[in-house]
């Protein structure tokens, strides 16, 4: 069994149910959360998200919505009045552009305001079972530690990387397997290394990442 095999089998141990974390109803709601979980957390944007799709729960509605109170609605959340014109502006391209329904294509996903290539991997991946991989902070920082790309890799070469090196059928899952264990285990400054089964392969803290 070959190093990346051995990664991919304990990433399954620590976490065989990992998935996004953010909470939705439907694609256009995992749109919209995963627009604003830019800079912030999950749990921040599950937070404000109930009471913004109560109030606006399609993408006419939230496209007709004064900006101020989309504001009102984020205001907990970073970059706020950025995203509350972003997500604005994609829903009133959803509602005119593609008759309400979120485009599957990647060059789709990217002409929506708010939505980089990191935001449609995610969609593409959880809404459209399209093998992708998400490259965050937390995946960057694991794929430099374990040794599958380099220190000054951009997300854009992370993200060839792992799809050159990890098995298609496996794209999807273990992107969030790798977002889990950067989020709770392989943090940025206080990593649990003593507990760490993936130990073995990782080189932190011999090269700062």
């Amino acid at each position: 069994m070959g190093r990346i095999d051995d990664i991919l089998k304990r990433l399954e141990a620590l976490y065989p149910d990992a998935r996004a974390e953010l909470e939705y109803s439907n694609n256009f709601e995992l749109l919209i959360s995963v627009i604003l979980s830019a800079q912030s957390t999950d749990d921040s944007v599950n937070r404000v998200t109930p009471a913004l799709f109560a109030d606006y729960p399609t993408p006419e509605s939230l496209a007709e919505a004064p900006v101020e109170d989309l504001e009102a609605h984020l205001r907990p959340l970073g970059l706020y009045k950025n995203k509350a014109k972003h997500i604005k502006r994609a829903s009133h391209d959803i509602a005119t552009r593609f008759n309400g329904r979120i485009p599957e294509s990647q060059s789709s996903l990217e002409s929506l305001a708010g939505v980089g290539r990191k935001t449609a991997n995610v969609v593409r991946s959880v809404a459209f079972n399209i093998p992708r991989i998400a490259v965050d902070t937390h995946v960057a920082r694991v794929s430099k530690r374990l040794k599958i790309a380099e220190k000054g890799d951009v997300h854009r070469k992370i993200e060839e990387k792992l799809m050159q090196q990890l098995p298609e059928s496996h794209w999807s899952k273990a992107h969030h397997q790798m977002i889990f264990f950067g989020r709770y285990r392989c943090k940025a400054r206080t990593p649990r290394c003593d507990e760490c089964p993936l130990k073995p392969w990782c080189r932190f803290p011999d090269i700062d990442v």
